[in-house]
C-alpha cells in the first residue's frame, strides 16, 4: 500500500483531461515541425503536454514556468558548447551549472528542473549552434502557446461541484453534530458515549478545511477561464456560506467539549439544559436551511419549515449551582451561533 501510493493516485484523471494532453501534444508535434523544420520537434511536444493542467490560471503559470526553464537551460547549454566543445563531461558541468544558476536566482523546483533538463537535452542532442537555440525556444513557446488553446477551447476545466460537494457535506455534518448534542444534553450519557460525542464533533475540523480548501480551488479554476462569468455566483455564495459556518463549527466543538468536562448525570433534569436542547434542534434546522437555500444539497433533506427556527433569544432560569457553569458556557455559544445563523451584526 505504502509503495504504491508513491505512483498511483486515489482517482483516475478525468479522461477529457487526458484527450486534451493528447491533442495539444499531437498539434505542437505538427505545427512546430511545421513551422520549424529540421529537427524533431520534442521540445514543442514537452511544453505542451506539461501545460495542460487541471486549470487555465495552472496552464498559463506551467507555460511561463517552462518557457523560461527552456530559454535559460538553453542559454547555459549553448554557451558551454561553445566554450568547450561536446562531450559526456560537458553535459554533466552543463547540468550542474543550470541547477546552480536555477538556485542563485531562486527559482522554484519545477522551474529548475527545467533549466537542467533543457540544458541536458541540448548538449545530448548534438547541436550547439545559436540558431539550433533560438529555434529550440521558439519551439517551446508554440508548444506551450498550443497548451493553453487547447486547455481554454476544449471545456475549460471549472472545479465547482466538488466544493458543492464538500460543503454540503460539511453543513450536514454541522446539522448532525448539533443533534447529536440536543441529543446528548435530554439523556443521561456513559464514558464512551461522551467520547464518541466530542470524537465526532472534532472530526469537524478537517470537513472545514477540506470544504474551504475546494471552494479556494474553484475559485482559481474560474481564474482566466472564459467559462468564469456562470459560475463565479455559485462560488461567491459557497464562500459567504462557509465562512458563516466556520464559526459555528468552533462554537459546536467547544459547547461539545464544555458538556464533556462538565458533565453529570444531573444535567438531563436541568429544564434550562432541556430548553437549550430544543435551542440546539432549531439551530440544526436552520443551518439544513441555509445549506438548502445556498442549493448546496443537489437533493436536500425535506424541511418541516422554510422560515429560520431560531428566530428568538432563550429566556432560561436560574440553574442549580453546580451546573451554572455550563449552562452560562452553552448559552454564550449558543448566543453566537444564533448570530451567525440570523447573520446579526
Amino acid at each position: 500500500m505504502g509503495i504504491t501510493s508513491t505512483f498511483r493516485a486515489t482517482k483516475r484523471v478525468p479522461i477529457l483531461q487526458v484527450a486534451k494532453a493528447a491533442v495539444a501534444t499531437i498539434s505542437a508535434w505538427l505545427v512546430a515541425g511545421w513551422l520549424i523544420p529540421g529537427q524533431l520537434p520534442v521540445f514543442a511536444a514537452i511544453a505542451a503536454l506539461l501545460v495542460v493542467q487541471p486549470s487555465v490560471n495552472q496552464s498559463f503559470g506551467k507555460a511561463i514556468e517552462r518557457s523560461i526553464g527552456v530559454i535559460l537551460g538553453v542559454l547555459i547549454a549553448t554557451g558551454i558548447s561553445l566554450a568547450f566543445g561536446q562531450n559526456s563531461v560537458v553535459i554533466l558541468v552543463a547540468i550542474v551549472v543550470a541547477m546552480l544558476v536555477a538556485w542563485s536566482l531562486k527559482m522554484t523546483p519545477g522551474t529548475s528542473n527545467q533549466v537542467a533538463i533543457s540544458a541536458m537535452l541540448v548538449l545530448a542532442l548534438g547541436a550547439s549552434s545559436p540558431e539550433y537555440a533560438i529555434d529550440r525556444v521558439l519551439e517551446t513557446l508554440i508548444g506551450a502557446l498550443i497548451g493553453i488553446v487547447v486547455n481554454t477551447l476544449i471545456v475549460p476545466p471549472v472545479a465547482v461541484a466538488p466544493a458543492r460537494r464538500d460543503l454540503a457535506l460539511l453543513g450536514g455534518e454541522l446539522a448532525a453534530s448539533l443533534d447529536r448534542l440536543a441529543s446528548a444534553l435530554e439523556t443521561p450519557q456513559s464514558p464512551a458515549q461522551l467520547q464518541q460525542l466530542m470524537l465526532e464533533a472534532r472530526l469537524m475540523r478537517p470537513m472545514r478545511d477540506a470544504a474551504d480548501a475546494a471552494i479556494s480551488a474553484g475559485e482559481e479554476s474560474l481564474t482566466l477561464n472564459p467559462r468564469r462569468s456562470a459560475h463565479r455566483t455559485d462560488l461567491a455564495d459557497m464562500r459567504a456560506l462557509v465562512e458563516r459556518l466556520s464559526p459555528i463549527v468552533t462554537q459546536v466543538i467547544g459547547m461539545t467539549r464544555a458538556f464533556f468536562d462538565h458533565y453529570d448525570d444531573a444535567l438531563s433534569e436541568e429544564p434550562t439544559v432541556q430548553a437549550i436542547a430544543e435551542q440546539l434542534r432549531r439551530a440544526a434546522h436552520d443551518v439544513r436551511l441555509a445549506v438548502h437555500l445556498a442549493d448546496i444539497e443537489p437533493e436536500p433533506e425535506p424541511m418541516t419549515s422554510v422560515i429560520p427556527a431560531l428566530t428568538a433569544p432563550l429566556v432560561i432560569t436560574p440553574p442549580r449551582s453546580g451546573h451554572w457553569i455550563l449552562v452560562g458556557s452553552l448559552m454564550e455559544d449558543l448566543r453566537r451561533i444564533r448570530g451567525e445563523l440570523l447573520d446579526d451584526e
